[in-house]
């Protein structure tokens, strides 16, 4: 790459930002809020596989541009998204692509060898593990830079895909604080769930998933007769849904939990915060996490955090600085981790200081920490281009 003398071109391909919110998703709109924030005279062409329109006003400026793929049949989808990055590629030939997901960096890698346009990806979680296919793993080493959320998946994809140290850096996930605050617990859900105001509440957010049975709400309903030896009068509720739910209700009957334990199902995005206030403690005690955006929430909203301590909580929860970590595969432990902070008692005082622990978490992991990284991770890659990004493009504070 040259230096230029007009604004930068991004080509930005994301698996779908508007018709469902699971990770990759709000890191994915996180992600293009920051590029549109740091570079607003830069041209941003984002690409959606399976979206099929935007409703998102705050997204839409005169400079990004949205393209879709999602009127196309399943069956058909990837083909016709792949040549749709193609064909726009190869006639805008932007200065960078940015994948959200890993899988696009086949079609990057194509593009690149075509044109020398250069692409970076996002490693999220356990898309970034375990990856054998050929065309995949020669797109991750010929990869400019790429961005893992944590560093339990930068370590893992280092380790499994043998790459260049120096092209995985970090770009953690973040959250928007202003969606989450610290409030009584809501009279309604206390109502709701036939609740009383000083009753100890525990809770997990999680899709209810087959394949993401490592969130540890297993392990939770397994150390729920131990904790409630000493803390008879605990209710858990698990927030989310999916086809692993009918387990799970039988694995609720088969302990006899079935009084302190709500399934509260899908909960929207809006009423989130309500059910983070709800609770004493918020529990996630996963085994192959790639970060955890609900641990953040959680922590927003002032609440003690329990995490596995063998996955990407570690990160999130700052190595124990900012939470409890727990051996995800040892109930007994979770058990008395979980009764420590109900009783005031785990040796970490900042789980009891919901003010200073927001403060902090806003700090590490908020919007302006996020879109700092970001740009540093830009400025530093242009400027190894020699193209003079403070000359060429007016940045925003």
């Amino acid at each position: 790459m040259v230096a230029r003398s007009e604004p930068l071109q991004f080509h930005l391909w994301i698996p779908n930002l508007f018709n469902y919110k699971g990770g990759i998703q709000v890191y994915s709109a996180h992600f293009l809020e920051a590029l549109q924030s740091l570079y607003p005279a830069s041209q941003l062409e984002v690409f959606l596989k399976h979206d099929v329109e935007h409703p998102l006003q705050a997204l839409t400026r005169p400079s990004t541009r949205f393209h879709y793929a999602g009127r196309s049949p399943l069956a058909l989808r990837t083909a016709v998204f792949a040549a749709q990055l193609m064909g726009w590629g190869l006639w805008q030939r932007p200065d960078l692509v940015l994948a959200t997901h890993l899988n696009f960096t086949v079609a990057a890698h194509y593009l690149k060898r075509l044109t020398g346009i250069p692409y970076w990806a996002v490693a999220h979680g356990v898309e970034a593990w375990n990856i054998t296919q050929p065309r995949l793993r020669a797109a991750l080493h010929h990869a400019d830079l790429i961005l893992a959320v944590s560093s339990f998946t930068r370590d893992r994809l280092l380790q499994e895909q043998n790459l260049d140290p120096a092209k995985v850096v970090l770009l953690p996930n973040t959250f928007n604080p202003d969606r989450f605050h610290i409030g009584a617990k809501p009279t309604a859900l206390l109502q709701q769930y036939h609740l009383l105001p000083e009753q100890p509440v525990m809770l997990t957010v999680a899709r209810l998933a087959e394949a993401e049975r490592y969130k540890g709400y297993d392990q939770i309903l397994a150390a729920l007769p131990l904790i409630r030896q000493t803390i008879p009068d605990l209710h858990y509720i698990i927030v989310g849904d999916g086809s692993d739910r009918p387990r799970i209700e039988q694995l609720i009957t088969q302990l006899q939990l079935q009084d302190c334990v709500t399934l509260a199902g899908f909960v929207p995005d809006r009423d989130l915060c309500d059910y983070y206030n709800l609770c004493d403690v918020f529990a996630m005690p996963s085994k192959r996490e790639g970060f955890g955006i609900v641990y953040l929430e959680a922590m927003a909203c002032g609440k003690p955090v329990i995490g596995g301590n063998q996955d990407g909580a570690l990160d999130a929860l700052r190595q124990g600085e900012l939470g409890a970590l727990v051996n995800p595969n040892d109930v007994s432990e979770l058990a008395q981790i979980v009764i420590q902070i109900l009783q005031k008692r785990y040796p970490n005082p900042l789980l009891y200081e919901p003010k200073q622990l927001r403060q902090k978490v806003i700090e590490a992991f908020g919007l302006a920490s996020f879109k700092a990284t970001l740009g540093k991770h830009l400025d530093d890659y242009f400027r190894s281009c020699s193209v003079s990004v403070g000359a060429n493009v007016k940045k925003t504070s």
